[in-house]
């Protein structure tokens, strides 16, 4: 089972979460490397149709999807910056298959008690541990007939190498129009960083920030009118270099084929090196996913069907099905550096003006996230996408209250914004 593969059934998921989650009119961010472990956990101890619709969401047989799920945690465990991990509590009343368990993470059995106040207390820590204290609480409902809880953790901490500077944004068209928003804005010389694709969402513009530890976070502005969902597969499809996404990046673009949120133009310069200017907003989302909602994406409709068990490699003594599954996500952009996270559960049952000409001539590029927008976390050397979401609303500048005195001082203040 070689990491590439499971990248691209990571990354598979993505997409087809991306159909799901990426709706219209709210903020959203979800973890595809949060849930795919314990897909290919319980598609091992499933049988019947459960079996064959878990297997399908991982996109691995069966019987290679523990494995699978090894290996992703181990990859993600020697990413700085990245920590995972995979936990199963289970309650007295049932006997877990010794196979089963040997394909957990190394300390990962624990034990449920059956005193809500314990076992809350018992997965809350885990989570806040897991996740850096970003998540508090563990997203899953227990009650007398809940049997077993597995779950995942993630954390993804990255500091940009080239930070962004605080700006203001003023829209003059699209959701956002004649607003004034808070705003981060930088300058650089590589022109790769940007890019567009044409996908199945036509002309998507892609910016790629760099942060240590070899993660990027890779923000994405669609046509208008293309939903969420189709901009946020079109960036994976150029991520996972699939062959359904064409990629051109802005060094090469002509003028006449820029993106949207783009434009590229010759400008004076007083040095010889190109131009990307950047301008998008900073945000914080914070979004939980009921997966059972929309089961299929995860192989999850058999599962949950309560009415007879499905998971007799994870357990004989008890018949058992998925009662429920949960992800809490949040992820944070800013000037310095972007962090996400997220915890699974299954619970089963940028001068000023000069006297003389510039001497240059140079190739420019501006790209303005001025409206909603996607973006995805990805880890550079493997192309596993950690995290995406959807900005769809961002909050305005609060500007300081001034005195009747400091009028003039004011509106100096919104003119160099």
């Amino acid at each position: 089972m070689s990491s590439r593969a499971v990248a691209g059934a990571v990354n598979a998921l993505a997409g087809r979460w991306a159909s799901v989650a990426g709706a219209a009119g709210r903020n959203t961010v979800f973890s595809p490397v949060g849930v795919w472990p314990l897909l290919g956990m319980l598609a091992a101890g499933a049988q019947g149709a459960a079996r064959a619709e878990l297997a399908a969401a991982a996109g691995l047989p069966a019987e290679a999807a523990a494995e699978g799920a090894r290996r992703l945690l181990a990859d993600l465990g020697r990413i700085p910056g990245v920590a995972t991990a995979v936990g199963v509590w289970t309650d007295r009343r049932i006997v877990p298959e010794p196979g089963w368990v040997a394909a957990l993470p190394e300390h990962g059995l624990g034990e449920l008690t059956g005193t809500a106040a314990v076992d809350r207390a018992r997965l809350d820590s885990w989570a806040a541990e897991v996740t850096g204290g970003l998540i508090p609480a563990m997203p899953v409902e227990l009650d007398e007939e809940t049997l077993l809880v597995l779950a995942g953790g993630l954390s993804v901490r990255t500091r940009w190498i080239r930070p962004f500077a605080d700006s203001v944004l003023e829209p003059e068209q699209g959701p956002w129009e004649g607003r004034t928003l808070a705003a981060l804005a930088r300058r650089t010389a590589l022109l790769d960083r940007a890019a567009v694709l044409r996908g199945e969402a036509g002309a998507v513009t892609e910016l790629s920030v760099l942060g240590y530890d070899g993660i990027e976070v890779r923000l994405l502005l669609g046509e208008e009118g293309r939903t969420p969902g189709a901009v946020l597969r079109t960036g994976i499809g150029a991520v996972s270099g699939d062959g359904t996404v064409e990629r051109v990046t802005a060094d090469v673009l002509p003028a006449a084929e820029a993106g949207p949120g783009m434009t590229v133009y010759r400008e004076a310069s007083w040095e010889p090196e190109p131009n990307l200017w950047v301008r998008t907003v900073p945000f914080t989302l914070d979004s939980t996913h009921d997966l059972l909602r929309t089961p299929a994406p995860f192989g999850l409709t058999t599962a949950a069907d309560l009415g007879q068990g499905h998971f007799p490699g994870v357990s004989r003594s008890v018949p058992l099905a998925v009662g429920s599954a949960s992800q809490r996500a949040v992820a944070a952009f800013g000037a310095d550096g972007f962090e996400a996270a997220a915890v699974t559960a299954f619970g089963v049952a940028v001068g000023s003006a000069a006297w003389r000409r510039p001497p240059y001539r140079v190739r420019s590029v501006a790209v303005s996230f001025d409206r909603p927008f996607g973006f995805l976390a990805v880890h550079r050397a493997s192309r596993l996408v950690l995290a995406a979401g959807w900005v769809n609303e961002t909050p305005d500048l609060q500007e300081p209250d001034y005195d009747d005195d400091d009028e003039d001082l004011a509106d100096d203040f919104r003119l160099r914004g």
